[in-house]
């Protein structure tokens, strides 16, 4: 059995895939609010509280040995093609005139601004994926226009898909004050200040170039 020494929401997430539970029921597994469970998904780099890194550590022990084989699969980011899929986020990135959609994620310890996100359940498109969680999350309504590309994330180990999106109507608010603390439009040529260009898929800023 592998041990961890350190749960994130992405390998959290993974534990539930292998035990193939929906969110309410991992949710119930542990001992925790599904919200919680929610938000390994729209975050996967989250380190839980360390009451919860133990309800997961007895979960994983617990887990009969086909379920321990597959969490050893799909939790290491160096799986198969089909096993690092099991796990997709997909990115909205909305434009308005000169302006991009941007969400505040609470952590432990920090705030970090990131594109609206959520995790892609199977069977299910994500690009609509993308859709409803910007409305979830912000209250904004968009389109999306173009499939800007996937990436295995460097950082957190899921498979990104990211989609070029169009602002239709709505009033920016923060929806969801669980997971984030502030939602902004803010000026293409000032994304740096909140994102590190670096850290940015390089199609993103290209579409935005040209936006």
């Amino acid at each position: 059995m592998d041990v961890i020494d350190m749960w994130t929401g992405r390998i959290a997430c993974a534990l539930q895939a292998a035990l193939r539970m929906t969110n309410e029921a991992f949710a119930a597994h542990l001992g925790v609010a599904v919200r919680t469970v929610a938000g390994w998904h729209k975050d996967p780099s989250v380190v839980p509280r360390t009451e919860i890194q133990a309800a997961l550590d007895t979960a994983l022990e617990r887990a009969n040995e086909t379920v321990q084989l597959r969490f050893a699969r799909i939790s290491r980011p160096t799986a198969g093609p089909a096993e690092a899929q099991a796990l997709r986020v997909a990115i909205a990135v909305v434009v308005k005139a000169d302006e991009v959609l941007l969400v505040c994620r609470r952590g432990d310890t920090s705030l970090r601004w990131q594109f609206p996100a959520g995790m892609v359940k199977p069977g299910a498109a994500p690009a609509d994926v993308a859709i409803q969680e910007t409305v979830a999350e912000t209250g904004v309504h968009a389109a999306a226009r173009r499939h800007l590309g996937e990436r295995l994330h460097p950082q957190t180990g899921v498979m990104a898909d990211y989609h070029l999106c169009e602002y239709l109507a709505g009033i920016a608010s923060n929806e969801d004050v669980v997971e984030n603390s502030a939602v902004a439009w803010v000026p293409i040529k000032d994304l740096g200040k909140f994102i590190p260009s670096d850290k940015i898929f390089p199609p993103i800023l290209n579409a935005l170039e040209n936006a």
